[in-house]
């Protein structure tokens, strides 16, 4: 199993894992910590060790899903990630958006780490569109 860490400036983490309740209910695989100015850099990185093991518990690996790349939130899961002491396995996405959320529900049963960041990834890209103009009038009827 899988579990998710959403990983952000600000309480973007938060908002993102309400807004998922909101459709889903409860999200038990996803946990969230977010980097603010209280707490600062040392914070963060204290908050982070123990989010990343409490959602570490009981799971194959932990898919942390950053805000953006090169942002303490991503710094500092690649240095967890890339450590040979960092158990369970941890794989880094950036760029965690509402849609990607939603989808970790579909890897959540996977074993591999990396697998699922990489299945999440392919899920999430067909949700990223651009608006255009439609030329026909479709019925509000579905």
């Amino acid at each position: 199993m899988i579990n998710i860490l959403v990983a952000t400036h600000g309480p973007l983490a938060e908002a993102l894992l309400a807004s998922g309740r909101m459709v889903y209910g409860e999200l038990p695989h996803v946990h969230t910590v977010t980097l603010s100015d209280q707490a600062g850099i040392e914070g963060f990185k204290e908050s982070f060790a123990k989010a990343l093991a409490d959602a570490g518990q009981n799971a194959d690996g932990v898919l942390v899903l950053c805000d953006m790349q090169s942002g303490t939130p991503w710094n500092v899961a690649c240095q967890h990630a890339f450590s040979a002491r960092t158990l369970p396995p941890v794989a880094v996405v950036a760029g965690v958006n509402f849609p990607m959320l939603l989808q970790s529900e579909e890897i959540c049963h996977l074993t591999d780490v990396h697998a699922a960041a990489a299945e999440l990834l392919a899920l999430t890209v067909p949700t990223l569109i651009k608006a255009a103009p439609v030329l026909t009038v479709q019925s509000d009827d579905f």
